[in-house]
């Protein structure tokens, strides 16, 4: 048996604390730099009809900008409504009465976040409140299909939309016909 030499016990313990490192760097870039440990959150809840490809902990913007993330997706048994609930940073908390919030999609394939539209009204949202207006996601692949395929709307009833009707005259000359035999 060969006696370990200090130089090995050096480079050894040395690559331990690189790859201790390294995993402490990962841990923080995949948290964006944030840890739950004391982020003091307060919860809102929103009411939507179609959250699209919106999960959990998806973040939640006021001008492009992360004041929170959504906390949790339920499914309202009487309404049928997803219910969000939202865990918006404690230095956000004077969000008004009058915020509307929207599903909405970072570039044209990208991820789905909620966006808070602040509005103008003094009295503020506690929390605990639901965000009274709400716009559902837009599910792209509807819409171009509807727009590819007509959508299939109908003119209104009692419309008089024909293409082969023939305008009014208004007293004009009445065009030529032919004469029948």
């Amino acid at each position: 048996m060969s006696v370990r030499g200090p130089r090995l016990e050096f480079a050894v313990g040395a690559f331990l604390l690189l790859a201790l490192a390294s995993l402490l760097v990962l841990a923080l870039a995949s948290t964006n730099g944030k840890f739950s440990f004391g982020q003091h959150t307060y919860p809102l809840k929103a009411r939507f009809t179609n959250l699209g490809q919106l999960r959990t902990s998806a973040p939640v913007k006021i001008g492009g900008v992360v004041i929170g993330n959504v906390a949790d997706v339920q499914l309202d048994p009487v309404k049928f409504d997803a219910v969000v609930t939202l865990a918006i940073d404690d230095r956000f908390k004077d969000l008004p009465t009058d915020t509307s919030a929207g599903i909405l999609t970072g570039g044209l394939l990208g991820e789905s976040y909620i966006g808070l539209q602040p509005g103008g009204d003094e009295v503020v949202l506690k929390p605990g409140e639901e965000i009274a207006f709400t716009t559902p996601a837009v599910d792209l692949i509807q819409m171009v299909g509807k727009y590819m395929f007509g959508g299939g709307s109908k003119p209104a009833a009692g419309t008089d939309s024909q293409p082969d009707a023939v305008p009014p005259n208004n007293g004009a000359t009445p065009p030529p016909t032919e004469p029948t035999p």
